[in-house]
């Protein structure tokens, strides 16, 4: 049989990163059976390097290591080089990325890493020069090194190394507590006093000089941390925590993370102080932030905070959209420098006062936009400027004697200038991948954004991806979802967070146009969920299929990291589907909290998806059941005006005779309790409010529902009912 690895192989993927590497001398190889064959057949180690297209030292690593011919040479006589595209296969980066952690204490990407011929860890780092500096090991001496170490009396330490590391991540991906599902597990799950815990935890966390979290920098946006400081203020009206989402929400929304003149969110800032990001835009941080500012919008009122949502989703409507609807996944840190011709970091994205003067050619114009937006002659970043909004405009207006809105008008019409004028600017490459569960993010995000701002071209928006989605990734015959498209290439089994978050978001579709077809898809997501996932024996959920490929360990994902866990939106998501199921959700969702519960109480802060499904499971949906043809603007407005974190909007047909059509759409024999019963009143829209099956009595009056919602005691004197657990509420 031919030697695969005789040539550079990845010329033959879609990966955009893969693609990037399909010139170098070095003889990557994807991930796949012919690599990992070919390198039992050679009995030579495997260099393993995960990336992603938008990784600056990626793009470093390459240029000083992997275009080289001496650096080439080495690997291609010694090793089985493998590229991994880390956004394609999560499952391969979970595993190694959890090795680099343990041995070193920390981790990053590029990921370097070198494994036995069976996949097993023996040696991990990040980036490496070709030259050893600053104590840091070079990259060529390093791979000469443990070539000769293979070759010697050192394979056997070598390997008896790669079995340890190997069962250490067993232990930290794979493993359950002792007695967990069928056998037992922890008593029970963990209760809402978990939500407050984390959120203490997240204020120790928290940086009240700078906002957001952790001392110095880097500055990462946490939107998980934000979601359970606005739960557990929901919850216990503590002012502290209100005060540290908005101080994380302002300094996000006015630093160098915030793209001021073209909308969207960078990846995360280099200081403590948020001027300099990042450059990189990715798809899940504009879909994670945003909902972070919509819950701000609702606690607040603060207008600031919806224009925030708004401008993102513009930005991701211009730039990170497939012509029929899908997301893309990145834009690039980098872009060419008109001026030098080189790819430079952020060339795309900063000003000089004179550029801005020469663009806006009105002087004071241009003087107010450097003075609101920190755009000086000695300059935040390598000479130049990111846009950072410094000075108020009140401030502006009483220095430059003029009205406020007269600055504001001023500003908005110099922003306008300075997009078009950067539009002729050399792009950032863009990553076209549409993959399954990033575009669940954003889905659910804009469904999100339909409902609190009223707007629906946000649900279209959502729709459109949704339908693509749908279109090109899921098989219903089988039914599987796969995770990624590109131009026209299908590859690679969804994994949980594909599932989960797709599943979210189609749930969120539904809630904001009422089309049951959208719950339909959710549910038939939450079902493979449970027969590709849930593993009853050990009471978890995997992040890999039952049926997918084996690796050395099959990973869970329990911690938030730059997306949320996958295994909290699935159990979150469980919890909201199983009003509207015959399926045991509830059951498995309630069972992976009591397996992890000892897990999720001692480290609330790195489990904060988890903590706010815990706080869903005790403290039941808010149940919004609407009967009409569609959802009242006027009723849909002032739920989504206040913030309701647990809010379940469930339109369903105003007639029994109009469910049951529903009920045959949805496979089901009888109307779950959220619908039971609760039919149009009068032939007018009619509206239902559960909570902890307590319902109000119906009306067609919102407020009426409202007042009901928001008087404890009117619970137990307005003619409420309590529920049995067969019960509907009529």
């Amino acid at each position: 049989m031919t030697d695969p690895t005789a040539r550079n192989r990845l010329d033959e993927e879609e990966s955009p990163y893969l693609r990037q590497h399909a010139d170098n001398p070095v003889n990557w190889q994807p991930w796949d059976e012919r690599a990992l064959e070919a390198a039992e057949e050679r009995d030579v180690p495997i260099f393993l390097s995960i990336g992603y297209s938008a990784c600056h030292w990626c793009h470093v690593m390459e240029d000083e290591s992997f275009e080289d011919e001496e650096v080439a040479a080495v690997l291609n006589e010694n090793f089985v080089p493998i590229k991994v595209d880390r956004e394609e296969r999560p499952d391969i980066d979970s595993i190694y990325m959890t090795v680099a952690q343990l041995v070193s204490g920390r981790g990053g990407w590029p990921l370097s890493a070198w494994l036995t011929p069976e996949g097993k860890p023996f040696f991990v780092g990040t980036y490496f020069p070709k030259e050893s500096q600053r104590n840091q090991p070079g990259f060529l001496e390093l791979c000469q090194r443990i070539s000769d170490s293979w070759e010697s009396e050192d394979r056997e330490e070598m390997e008896h190394r790669a079995d340890q590391w190997t069962e250490a991540a067993k232990d930290r991906l794979e493993e359950t507590p002792d007695g967990a599902g069928a056998a037992g597990g922890a008593a029970e799950p963990p209760s809402s006093e978990v939500l407050e815990t984390a959120a203490n935890a997240v204020l120790r966390s928290a940086d009240r000089q700078y906002g957001g979290f952790g001392s110095g920098g880097p500055k990462f946006p946490q939107p998980s941390r934000l979601h359970v400081l606005a739960r557990a203020y929901d919850r216990t009206g503590r002012e502290e925590y209100l005060e540290v989402i908005e101080e994380t929400l302002d300094a996000m929304a006015a630093g160098g993370l915030y793209d001021h003149v073209g909308g969207g969110f960078h990846r995360y800032c280099v200081d403590e102080d948020w001027t300099v990001p990042h450059f990189e835009k990715m798809l899940y941080d504009n879909a994670e932030i945003p909902r972070a500012f919509l819950a701000g919008y609702q606690l607040t009122g603060e207008e600031r905070y919806a224009e925030v949502v708004a401008e993102t989703l513009e930005f991701l409507e211009r730039e990170l959209t497939h012509d029929e609807g899908g997301f893309f996944s990145t834009l690039d840190a980098q872009s060419e420098d008109p001026e030098t011709g080189e790819r430079e970091e952020g060339a795309f994205y900063v000003w000089t006062p004179d550029e801005v003067s020469e663009i806006l050619e009105d002087q004071t114009t241009a003087d107010l936009f450097c003075a609101r937006y920190d755009i000086t002659e000695s300059g935040n970043f390598e000479g130049r400027n990111q846009p950072n909004r410094v000075r108020s405009l009140e401030s502006l207006a009483e220095e430059y004697d003029l009205e406020v809105e007269e600055i504001a008008d001023r500003l908005e019409d110099a922003r306008e200038k300075l997009f078009e004028a950067r539009e002729e600017r050399p792009r950032p490459n863009r990553d076209e991948k549409v993959l399954a569960g990033w575009n669940g993010l954003m889905i659910n995000a804009c469904a999100e954004a339909a409902l609190v701002l009223g707007e629906d071209r946000y649900a279209e928006q959502a729709v459109d991806a949704l339908e693509f989605v749908r279109d090109r990734l899921w098989d219903a015959e089988e039914p599987r979802l796969s995770r990624r498209f590109k131009d026209g290439d299908v590859k690679v089994d969804g994994y949980l967070e594909d599932y989960a978050f797709l599943a979210r978001g189609a749930l969120g579709c539904y809630q904001a146009t009422g089309d049951v077809d959208h719950l339909a898809f959710a549910l038939e997501l939450a079902r493979t969920i449970e027969a590709e996932f849930w593993d009853e024996e050990q009471g978890t959920i995997y992040f890999t299929p039952e049926s997918g490929e084996s690796l050395v360990t099959r990973p869970q994902e329990l911690t938030d990291q730059s997306t949320p866990s996958a295994a909290g939106v699935a159990v979150e998501t469980l919890l909201a589907l199983d009003e509207f199921a015959e399926d045991d959700f509830e059951r498995i969702a309630a069972t992976v909290l009591e397996t992890h519960a000892n897990k999720i109480e001692a480290n609330s802060l790195e489990h904060a998806s988890l903590c706010l499904a815990a706080d869903r499971l005790e403290a039941g949906a808010l149940e919004v059941t609407v009967a009409a043809d569609e959802l009242p603007d006027e009723w849909r407005d002032r739920f989504a005006d206040e913030y309701h974190p647990d809010r379940l909007f469930a339109l369903r047909p105003p007639t029994e005779e109009g469910l049951e059509d529903w009920l045959d759409q949805l496979g089901l024999d009888e109307a779950p309790p959220i619908w039971a019963g609760r039919e149009a009143r009068d032939g007018e829209p009619t509206l239902y409010v559960c909570r902890d099956r307590t319902c109000s009595p119906p009306t067609h009056d919102v407020e009426d529902a409202l007042e009901w919602l928001g008087d404890d005691a009117a619970v137990e004197t307005s003619g409420a009912e309590s529920l049995e657990e067969d019960e509907s509420p009529f």
